[in-house]
């Protein structure tokens, strides 16, 4: 199986999850979890999806400061590098969950707040894909 990196956009109440082949870097929205199960559920995809890492949206307020969101998504990470056995990376998240809601308002179609959230994760992965960050984690990882 090819490699992928996961991506999350945390939530108090559910996470949104994106997915993208480390080879073709098409990122795209994969599910949404419960929040309060997301450590069963990601070391499980982890493994389903062969994840070389994962990426942490991490929201920030429009001054780029830290929030009450901000350390929930730092701790939610901490655990979730606990609980798996590939590397964890951060990417600012500011406005991707306007932005998602509003592309999928363009797109008329009905949707939920979990297709908010997958879209959101996809938004944060695409950032980070671009980033010189995730090119010096490719070139380590030799793909």
């Amino acid at each position: 199986m090819n490699q992928t990196i996961l991506a999350v956009d945390v939530g108090n109440v559910r996470t949104g999850v994106a997915v993208a082949g480390v080879e073709a870097r098409l990122p795209r929205p994969l599910t949404t979890f419960q929040t309060n199960s997301l450590m069963n559920d990601i070391d499980h995809l982890v493994k389903d999806e062969a994840a070389a890492a994962l990426v942490v949206g991490l929201p920030r307020n429009l001054n780029g400061e830290d929030t009450d969101q901000t350390r929930f998504a730092r701790a939610t990470a901490e655990q979730l590098k606990a609980a798996i056995d590939i590397p964890v990376f951060f990417q600012d998240e500011a406005l991707t969950s306007i932005q998602a809601e509003a592309e999928l308002e363009a797109r008329g179609v009905s949707y939920t707040k979990a297709d908010v959230d997958a879209l959101a994760a996809t938004l944060i992965l695409d950032d980070f894909l671009q980033s010189p960050e995730c090119r010096k984690f490719l070139e380590e990882i030799s793909v």
